[in-house]
């Protein structure tokens, strides 16, 4: 019974699309999604961690709410 149940698991479709690595362009698993690996994650972790990656901020918030105004 088991190995009738390992058949039926291997024809079900994955949720998403398999995308490529952001980091490497390989292609990516389900385990470490988005990532094919997890030193791809810990790769992309640590720009994150050192401030690598930024989010734009405008340089005066005040002047930014006063225009919206």
């Amino acid at each position: 019974m088991s190995g009738e149940s390992k058949k039926s698991g291997s024809n079900v479709e994955p949720l998403r699309a398999t995308r490529p690595c952001p980091e490497c362009g390989r292609p990516s698993v389900r385990e470490h999604y988005p990532f094919c690996s997890e030193r791809c994650r810990n790769v992309d972790l640590n720009r994150w961690l050192s401030g690598s990656y930024a989010i734009p901020v405008a340089d005066d918030e005040s002047k930014a709410d006063d225009e919206d105004q």
